[in-house]
């Protein structure tokens, strides 16, 4: 599909103001992205567990400007309060998405937003929020395009949100979601994610994720610094074969059911994802020495009870502990009895996969 696909075609219809609400979720990759090309375009593809309790809810209302504005007007509150430091990088959010929805430099926007989650939690939020956004956005297409079919609407939003943070396009939908072409996938795409396809067995229903809070700091080096690292890494290109094959097995793995092949390649997805920040120039540590505490804490208890939790990272201290529903209680007993010390202020946050995000009012 042509990016020309996504250009908003003129209406007659007018809208002089309102407002509109969505909740997004926030998602885990199981199968990583690291390193892009231009445009946000993914450089190997990644498959993610929507979460279901971790989410942002924004509300965007609007009101139509006397002419169209030379510079996007609005203004963003988080948790009530004016944000100023918000506008650098949704104005780079708004550049990059006029082409297709011009209709924004019509109106005046006031952005406001909140997480579920503390937003300082080391949880990243620019998943759930850019797509919350973006849906927004899709909102005021549709009221001036009421034929855009769901399919569409849906597809575009992904493929705005992406703009926005590469992995929100990943939120929209659940409870599984790739993102980037992949040839044993049917539908799949580098402009927008898609609701995964294929047999999902009922041992990853309701799959459980408890974040570990080792560190609610800022991150030591950001996404888009992180992903252009990847441009001369050395490794990079067995790296992307890696995600392209393992993406493969886990399409088997989603079908039989099998949680040890599972709980393999997502460990091994997630330790690769922090050796290649540790083997690019400049080079970066981005686990903690209780990070490390923790996993080898859940392998030992793995191995001595025979239940099924891993551990995924992202690019962080932090530790997303995966595990089936029917093993929770025996999880979080071992959370509370071994890992909640490793924690900063003892903080997780219990959540589970969920199906995507909700329109709360329009």
């Amino acid at each position: 599909m042509p990016t020309t696909a996504f250009i908003y075609t003129t209406s007659e219809n007018s809208i002089e103001k309102g407002h509109v609400t969505w909740e997004s979720p926030s998602n885990i990759a199981l199968v990583k992205y690291w390193g892009k090309k231009e445009n946000q375009i993914p450089a190997n593809p990644s498959i993610s567990f929507t979460l279901s309790n971790c989410k942002t809810i924004t509300t965007l209302s609007y009101k139509k400007l006397p002419n169209p504005s030379d510079e996007y007007q609005f203004e963003v509150f988080l948790e009530g309060n004016k944000q100023d430091d918000f506008k650098p990088k949704i104005n780079i959010f708004f550049k990059r998405i006029e082409q297709y929805v011009p209709f924004i430099k019509e109106y005046a926007f006031k952005i406001e937003t909140s997480n579920t989650f503390p937003h300082s939690s080391g949880i990243a939020s620019s998943a759930s929020g850019m797509s919350a956004l973006a849906l927004c956005v899709m909102s005021i297409e549709k009221e001036l395009n009421p034929n855009i079919t769901a399919t569409d609407f849906t597809n575009k939003a992904s493929f705005l949100a992406r703009l926005g943070s590469g992995s929100a396009c990943r939120s929209l939908e659940g409870d599984i979601v790739c993102w980037g072409a992949h040839k044993e996938i049917n539908g799949t795409s580098d402009l927008f994610g898609v609701k995964y396809p294929h047999k999902v067995h009922e041992n990853f229903k309701n799959y459980q994720d408890t974040i570990l809070l080792v560190d609610k700091g800022e991150k030591q080096v950001s996404s888009t610094v992180g992903h252009n690292l990847m441009h001369k890494h050395p490794y990079a290109e067995n790296r992307f074969k890696q995600a392209h094959d393992n993406l493969s097995k886990l399409i088997q793995v989603f079908k039989t059911g099998n949680l040890k092949s599972f709980i393999e390649i997502v460990e091994s997805e997630a330790l690769t994802l922090h050796a290649m920040m540790m083997t690019s120039l400049p080079y970066f540590v981005l686990m903690k020495p209780n990070t490390l505490e923790i996993i080898n804490k859940i392998w030992t208890f793995r191995e001595t009870s025979g239940l099924h939790l891993c551990f995924t990272l992202d690019a962080g201290a932090n530790v997303h502990l995966l595990y089936p529903e029917n093993e929770k209680q025996q999880v979080l007993d071992f959370i509370n009895s071994q890992l909640v010390g490793y924690c900063q202020n003892a903080h997780y946050i219990c959540d589970n996969v969920g199906f995507g995000a909700k329109l709360i009012s329009n």
